[in-house]
């Protein structure tokens, strides 16, 4: 082995940057504990940072204290979650990624208009529960291209498609064309859904599977869109291992290849991917060269009553 390939762009997107500098902000302003519902990221490395600083991670509203402050995660909440959390009168920082907070609004705005909705998304996934509880019905959720010839909305009048902003942008596709194939009238966001980060990710892992023997993905087990990118490479015909933390990289993994893609997901942090290259040095590489790619500039404001 002689070289690792560093994928650009890699790690944290602007909604994870965002997300963690409001809960770091509330614990700098109001000290410790802020609780926030749900791993604010799909980090591991993130979320106990955050713990070691004073953050509880909760998923019941119950488990908050009356008065205290609380974060929402960058996945975002059901309408039902924001109304509990305003019910017990805490005080609410929402870090849901604006992207998400986009479809949110469109869901909303359609639905007054009499809009039912498809759903393409991982069930269970927090961003799906809180986009699907923004209404209290009609909105159907498919998985796959087969979900697409079982849905059974009220009427295909108004339809309208949305999706995870993490999915596999080809998987995604794939499930549009089936979904606008049965209901040819369906409306489709004007730009979609799935964001730039996770479209820039998949793009460099494309670029990069022609170039790489082995890809090594920096991301945990519950984010989406870093096993989309280990996914993507397997598909690509590339061997592709996930790891949450520089020791569970294995040595046989690294066997025989010539050339080591590295990349990570975009709620993993650099410092990881540091120490997993420092690790794959440690196996033999000599050298790193970083792919050329698209500098990411994007950049979203912190809510009110957080600014220094």
């Amino acid at each position: 082995m002689h070289e690792i390939l560093l994928a650009e762009p890699r790690g944290f997107c602007a909604g994870v940057d965002r997300a963690i500098e409001i809960v770091e902000r509330a614990l700098e302003k109001f000290g410790a504990p802020i609780y926030v519902r749900h791993e604010i990221v799909h980090n591991t490395f993130v979320v106990n940072d955050l713990k070691a600083k004073g953050a509880i991670f909760i998923e019941e509203l119950a488990d908050v204290p009356p008065g205290a402050t609380l974060v929402f995660s960058a996945h975002g909440v059901s309408k039902a979650v924001q109304q509990e959390a305003e019910d017990r009168g805490f005080s609410i920082f929402d870090a849901t990624c604006p992207l998400v907070s986009k479809v949110h609004v469109e869901v909303a705005k359609l639905a007054k208009e009499g809009y039912e909705f498809i759903m393409i998304g991982h069930k269970g996934h927090p961003e799906v529960e809180g986009t699907m509880g923004q209404l209290d019905h009609g909105i159907h959720l498919v998985e796959d291209v087969a979900d697409v010839q079982r849905v059974q909305p009220a009427q295909s009048d108004k339809l309208a498609v949305v999706t995870q902003t993490t999915l596999s942008t080809d998987d995604a596709a794939e499930i549009t064309a089936a979904v606008r194939a049965r209901f040819p009238k369906i409306r489709e966001p004007k730009q979609q859904d799935i964001c730039y980060a996770t479209q820039n990710r998949q793009d460099a892992v494309k670029l990069m599977s022609r170039q790489v023997d082995v890809l090594i993905v920096v991301g945990s087990p519950t984010s989406s869109n870093s096993n989309r990118l280990a996914e993507l490479a397997r598909k690509l015909g590339v061997p592709a291992y996930m790891v949450d933390d520089p020791s569970e990289l294995r040595a046989e993994w690294l066997e025989g290849k010539a050339r080591v893609g590295l990349t990570a997901g975009a709620s993993a942090p650099e410092i990881l991917v540091q120490q997993v290259i420092d690790r794959i040095r440690s196996h033999g590489a000599v050298a790193v060269r970083r792919m050329d790619g698209i500098t990411e500039t994007v950049k979203f404001p912190l809510p009110k009553g957080l600014k220094l």
